[in-house]
């Protein structure tokens, strides 16, 4: 079989970036039979997988993401002679004359009140579009339980086309205890020696419920006596101080945004932390819970959607609207060293249900059948 792997997502940062790159790599380790074409937008990553024998790599030009997915990509797959496109996004060729299969990272823009996380353009495309993208796929991959029941109450999909398929954080996230690692990693961003790690983003904060995060660590730090410092990893994320008006003393000052941090940093930053902060609003698929499992990072998180899906029983749960709960958890936490320690086993135990090798297995086996059908 011939499969075309659509990897226009494959530079994306956050949990879509994460599953793309990761896929494609566990699909080429585990699968030597069949052959895969890889589909570039971006000419930088030409020679990613060079080294495989069963790749062969393609530039494919679009001026935009509409064209490049659906005139673009069934053209090339056409000429190629592709028996089967795999796209690790939600969209398919709606031209494409052989068989397709996608991932959904969750239903939110169908969902009023998820909706209200996304622009209106957004909200009124994909409701336009994704029932048409997932009415065309000969099969859908779905990151989430709560992500398939919810397209299937919405849709009302024939049985079995879609499947949940859970995802993992990359190999290299484990816990770190060489200090040398951790202190150099622990330099690099300015780390404070005892501290509270939330990631988040600047276009999304409101989704990730930064402006309660800022409340309830106000809270917090305003009742204990020598408090954690609060860490805010993600791009450009200093620009809060402005835009959430954070002084410069009390609270506000102890505050750190070191930017951006890279991958290969991450499980060294989340092996400092005391807690992983996480109380957002909406998740199909939160692939910062499974980082902070399989680091055995304490977790506090919102008891909503995806959260509670795949934090299971490995995580402190919260009301994410409730500002004196998350405070309070986050005291219980701090203060509490066998429930500090109880979470941290927890969720290393749990992080083993997240692994590439059964995603990758999963969707050889889910492509392989689609092939058949």
């Amino acid at each position: 079989m011939r499969i075309g792997v659509m990897l226009r997502s494959i530079d994306e940062k956050g949990g879509v970036g994460v599953y793309t790159r990761n896929i494609i790599a566990e699909l080429l380790k585990l699968d030597h039979k069949n052959e895969y074409l890889l589909l570039y937008r971006n000419p930088a990553n030409i020679g990613l997988f060079s080294s495989y024998n069963h790749v062969t790599e393609r530039l494919v030009r679009g001026a935009n993401k509409a064209f490049w997915d659906q005139v673009a990509i069934p053209h090339t797959c056409w000429k190629e002679e592709v028996d089967l496109i795999f796209h690790p996004k939600f969209t398919v060729p709606l031209m494409a004359t052989c068989k397709t299969v996608m991932v959904v990272h969750g239903a939110d823009w169908l969902i009023p009140e998820q909706a209200q996380y996304y622009t209106t353009w957004d909200v009124r495309y994909m409701r336009i579009m994704l029932p048409l993208y997932v009415k065309k796929a000969s099969a859908v991959i779905s990151v989430s339980q709560e992500t398939t029941d919810n397209f299937n109450r919405l849709l009302k999909l024939a049985p079995g086309k879609m499947k949940t398929i859970y995802f993992a954080p990359g190999r290299h996230f484990q816990r770190v205890t060489d200090q040398k690692t951790l202190e150099e990693v622990r330099t690099r961003y300015g780390l404070p020696d005892r501290f509270i790690l939330t990631l988040t983003k600047r276009k999304g904060d409101t989704r990730k419920n930064f402006g309660q995060i800022l409340n309830a660590y106000a809270e917090y730090h305003g009742r204990t006596p020598g408090p954690h410092k609060l860490v805010v990893g993600g791009k450009d994320c200093h620009l809060f101080r402005e835009d959430y008006v954070i002084p410069a003393d009390g609270y506000g000052g102890d505050i750190h945004f070191p930017g951006w941090i890279d991958q290969a940093d991450m499980p060294a930053v989340y092996s400092l932390a005391d807690l992983y902060l996480y109380p957002s609003n909406l998740e199909a698929f939160p692939i910062p819970l499974t980082e902070a499992m399989a680091c055995g990072t304490p977790i506090l998180t919102s008891n909503v959607n995806g959260l509670r899906e795949i934090a299971g029983e490995a995580a402190l749960f919260v009301e994410p609207t409730n500002t004196h709960e998350i405070s309070a958890g986050i005291v219980r936490i701090l203060s509490d060293p066998q429930l500090h320690a109880s979470l941290a086993r927890q969720g290393l135990e749990r992080s083993s249900r997240f692994n590439w090798d059964a995603c990758a297995r999963d969707t050889l086996a889910l492509l392989e059948k689609v092939a058949l059908q």
